[in-house]
């Protein structure tokens, strides 16, 4: 008991939401310490990590030959076992505040519909990142306590989570879920569908990080009230220059008609 206590008191035990777009790391009585976005940098030759979270996600679209920018998560699941482990241990320092005697204890939310295999596999991973144990919760779950639905009583909490590779609904009651989909269809599919569309409609070649500025600024599902405008700058697929265009959020809501309506 005394070495579990002593255990306990040198460790800061961490929440890690693993996410495809963004990870998000919780210390208790410290709240979110790390959220950066799920990409890593890598050398191409050696596989020597070069950068994790938001510089590398500036690299995205940008890199030369001998530099490989990564999202090693793939619709809520891990997609690259290695480059995910040394994401998580490179997150996981970075929370301890230099507290690492002892490794932490985790909680990672996982989807609630991924598999036996993919469930072992975020586990041995954080376990590989330096977790002393570590312990999984369903998305939805962790997002309705989070928000502070009544999870306990015994009556139906609904819950809708999207994110970057799975959107999550759960009807939640005593604590427990009763029914759910997950669905594997996201953010990231509305950023292709952005760069897909400019590149047909236009010839014009932008990179995810863009896709996700337009998403974010004019995207719509539904006619707004006052359209909206972007000035958006890309690669001529012609011509190869640079070059500067105004898109409006009628031809956005276009582009992610057909991922809306899945």
């Amino acid at each position: 008991m005394f070495w579990n206590y002593l255990m306990n008191w040198m460790t800061n035990d961490v929440a890690i939401d693993l996410g495809t777009a963004n990870t998000l790391v919780y210390v208790k009585g410290r709240g979110i310490v790390v959220d950066e976005p799920s990409v890593v940098a890598i050398e191409a030759e050696t596989k020597k990590i070069i950068a994790v979270g938001k510089k590398a996600k500036e690299m995205l679209g940008k890199t030369p030959e001998e530099i490989r920018a990564i999202k090693p998560m793939k619709d809520g699941v891990i997609a690259d076992f290695e480059i995910t482990e040394a994401m998580l241990r490179d997150l996981i320092l970075r929370s301890q505040q230099k507290k690492f005697l002892i490794r932490p204890r985790v909680i990672v939310a996982v989807p609630s519909g991924i598999t036996e295999v993919e469930k072992r596999a975020v586990k041995e991973s954080a376990e590989h990142s330096g977790a002393r144990k570590v312990y999984l919760v369903s998305e939805p779950l962790a997002a309705a306590i989070g928000v502070n639905l009544p999870v306990h009583e015994p009556c139906g909490n609904m819950i809708i989570d999207i994110g970057g590779g799975t959107t999550e609904i759960a009807v939640i009651s005593l604590s427990h879920i009763v029914d759910h989909i997950s669905i594997r269809i996201g953010g990231d599919e509305m950023d292709e569908a952005i760069v897909d569309f400019l590149r047909k409609k236009h010839n014009l070649f932008i990179g995810e990080s863009t896709a996700e500025k337009i998403k974010v600024k004019i995207g719509s599902a539904y006619p707004l009230k006052d359209e909206l405008t972007m000035e958006v700058r890309g690669r001529d697929l012609v011509s190869g220059f640079p070059v500067s265009m105004k898109i409006s959020s009628e031809e956005i809501r276009e582009a992610l008609s057909e991922t809306i309506s899945k």
